[in-house]
């Protein structure tokens, strides 16, 4: 069987890495796989080595000074319509909106719903739900959303996560150079919950001094540089002083923002941490958490339908700032939960995906 798969980035954002780890389990499973993304400024591969029996197909995607976030993704969609070629594949399934849009009919992963406020976008998200001729969700919450929205009656498969490579990593080297901390993975952004993350530290701060917050995230698709701004004005304040991350003494160490952190090293960063946080106020599955389960780390997210759904008893639940300190204080002195975790994380597989996946595509040849 050949399969099309198509994503918006090379960078490691959720539904990159998902698209990735499909094709590689897919491939394993015996599919003819090929990969198709937008390279963005310049990106000559994805954010890691792939296996070869993927084949990437990489359409540039040079920068433009002063281009709307409308623009962008109109320009997007335009140059993925422009190279891609559907008849070299038995399925083409596009994993975001831009890709949907660009190939029109199609196998679409919905992993999260958007909400937008701009004309071109919300078109763009509509079509994307309306237009392909099946559709995954990566968890039945979200499923659920779409057959509320729209009628329609996505199937399930959930994510895998590479157990193994969690599972190994030792953070000894970041303890020795963080302390205690809780870590946050994901973009600096409003669905990631960062602000609310912020206040929920300088809660916990006051109970436990010595435990430091650490954000590593990468690119993210939209223009938040107002709460990038307000992050940044809040974040000063908790340090003390205008150079973030910068300790304030007797309070404990400051939060401290990484930026993007390299493939190789994450699993490290993530085995390093004290507890793990996770406050998206929207996600499809939340594949960030299940990687420090699996790296035997205390996770807290924020109490959604979706996450009691994938992640049950193995995680902890915040909500405000007082309940999420509540949860990470729990997380950082107990491991009642951390057999659960890793027994969850173990059998999340991507192969286990990819053989659904490989029994949906057959399942659409015979209708």
């Amino acid at each position: 069987m050949r399969v099309a798969l198509l994503t918006y980035s090379t960078k490691p954002r959720g539904g990159v890495v998902h698209t990735v780890e499909l094709a590689e389990a897919l491939a394993r499973a015996g599919a003819d796989v090929t990969v198709w993304s937008l390279a963005r400024g310049g990106d000559e591969g994805f954010y890691r080595a792939i296996d070869p029996a993927v084949t990437v197909r990489l359409v540039p995607f040079p920068a433009r000074e002063d281009e709307s976030v409308g623009d962008r993704i109109l320009r997007s969609i335009a140059l993925m319509r422009s190279a891609f070629d559907p008849g070299d594949a038995d399925v083409v399934h596009a994993q975001d909106c831009i890709t949907a849009n660009a190939v029109g009919r199609c196998v679409r992963t919905i992993h999260h719903l958007e909400e937008f406020t701009t004309p071109e976008l919300a078109a763009c998200h509509e079509r994307a739900v309306v237009e392909p001729h099946a559709r995954i969700c990566v968890s039945r919450a979200v499923a659920d959303e779409v057959r509320a929205g729209w009628g329609l009656s996505p199937t399930v498969i959930p994510n895998g996560v590479d157990h193994a490579r969690f599972a190994a990593a030792r953070g000894d080297e970041w303890r020795t150079r963080l302390g205690r901390y809780v870590l946050a993975v994901g973009g600096i952004e409003p669905r990631k919950g960062s602000i609310d993350l912020l206040e929920a530290h300088a809660v916990l701060r006051e109970r436990c001094p010595d435990v430091g917050l650490v954000f590593a995230g990468g690119e993210t698709l939209f223009d938040y540089r107002g709460y990038r701004a307000e992050f940044d004005t809040r974040l000063a304040e908790l340090a003390g002083r205008p150079e973030a991350g910068r300790s304030t003494g007797d309070e404990g160490p400051a939060p401290r923002v990484l930026g993007t952190v390299d493939h190789d090293v994450l699993p490290s960063l993530v085995a390093g941490a004290s507890a793990f946080a996770f406050l998206s106020t929207k996600e499809g599955f939340g594949l960030a958490a299940m990687e420090a389960l699996a790296a035997s780390v205390p996770v807290v997210v924020r109490d959604l339908p979706v996450f009691r759904e994938v992640f049950g008893d193995a995680v902890r639940y915040g909500g405000d700032a007082e309940g999420t300190a509540a949860a990470l204080e729990d997380a950082l002195t107990s491991d009642d939960r951390a057999a659960a975790g890793r027994a969850l994380a173990a059998r999340t597989s991507w192969d286990d995906a990819a053989a659904a996946h490989l029994a949906f595509y057959a399942s659409l040849a015979h209708r």
